[in-house]
Parts: C-alpha cells; structure tokens; sequence
C-alpha cells in the first residue's frame, strides 16, 4: 500500500501571515493552480480511497486534485489541523506582541509550548497517530491519498521516524501541495518521497 499526503494550497491567511488551525481561508488563485498541478502529476494513479481534513482549504485542494475523476472524498475530523486556540486568526505579528514566550517556544522549543485554548503538540500527535492507523488497518486499497496540514503532516513524520517533541519542525519544509509518500508493508511504514514539490516547476 502506498499513502500519498499533501498539504493543502496557499491559502489567502498564509499570504497573510495568519494563523489558520481550526479556522479557515480561501485558497489563492496560486493555491488552486498548484493543487491543479499536483493533480495533473498524479492523473495516472488510481486512488483508491481519498480523506481530506474537513477545512475548506484542504477539502477544495483535494477536489482540484481529484480533477475529473469520480472517486469520493472522504472527509475526517482528525486530519484537521492542529488547534491554535486564541491565536487563531491572529498575523504573526500580534502573536509575538502579545505571547513572544510561547511562540518562540512554539516554533523553537514544542516540547515546552503551551496552548492557550488549543492543542498541545502531544494532544496533536495522538490524534494524528490514531487516524494514520485507522486509515491504514482500515482500507485494502493499494493506493490512498490524504489532504490536510502542515503541522498533521509533520505529526505523521514524527510518529514514523520517532523523534521527539523537540525535533517536531525539523526539515523538510511543507511547502504548499509538496507530495510526500508512504510505504505501508506487514510490519513497517517507510518514507519514499519527502516533501516534493517537483510538481511546481
């Protein structure tokens, strides 16, 4: 089985600088041409299953993905992104006037970080451990695609390569529609494309 993830386009708060989480904005005319561009490299696989995160940006980047064909998008509550709470459509800005040691901590320093009204980042990885698995003990197809977020995505690379906490915003970079691939065997799941964005050039 191959599971094949991406991150949801631009979207008008990443221009922005907005933190988006639970919250949502609307794609770019960039956001929706790269996810067209994704789809156009992938035309030639047979999805067998695809799950989006409920958030617009994600559900209608997985829509552009899927282009023509009539394979059902399933949305998952647990494939959204992870909660921001009060930072939620705040700019960058705002957040280091108001909570400079929590987003330092946040960026630079997780495993101290403390959401107010949000998610943790252990509360994040659990979530995105029990969906990842559910999806793969679930479906029998050979191929499966998921749309969702950044911070899910880079939860699913930590869960795979067991890393800490402390190393949760290690590269690769999530650029937007960048196309990383999973390996599920009988007893291992491997990483065979990180991050790519070879769609984009």
């Amino acid at each position: 089985m191959k599971i094949y993830i991406t991150r949801h386009g631009a979207t008008q708060w990443n221009n922005e600088g907005r933190m988006q989480g639970w919250q949502d904005s609307s794609l770019t005319q960039t956001g929706i041409d790269n996810a067209k561009k994704l789809g156009e490299s992938l035309q030639d696989i047979d999805f067998d299953y695809i799950y989006s995160s409920p958030l617009g940006r994600a559900y209608d980047t997985a829509k552009y993905i899927r282009g023509n064909k009539n394979t059902e998008i399933i949305k998952v509550e647990d494939l959204k992104e992870m909660g921001f709470g009060i930072w939620e459509g705040m700019d960058n800005e705002k957040v280091q006037e108001l909570y400079p040691t929590q987003q330092f901590n946040f960026w630079k320093k997780p495993h101290l970080y403390e959401s107010i009204d949000g998610e943790s980042f252990n509360e994040l990885i659990h979530r995105v451990k029990k969906v990842l698995y559910d999806i793969i003990n679930n479906c029998t197809g050979e191929n499966i695609l998921i749309v969702t977020h950044t911070a899910v995505i880079k939860a699913m690379y930590s869960i795979i390569k067991d890393y800490s906490i402390e190393d949760f915003w290690c590269n690769p970079f999530m650029y937007d529609t960048c196309l990383t691939v999973l390996e599920v065997g009988d007893k291992k799941i491997e990483i065979i494309l990180e991050a790519d964005i070879s769609h984009l050039d």
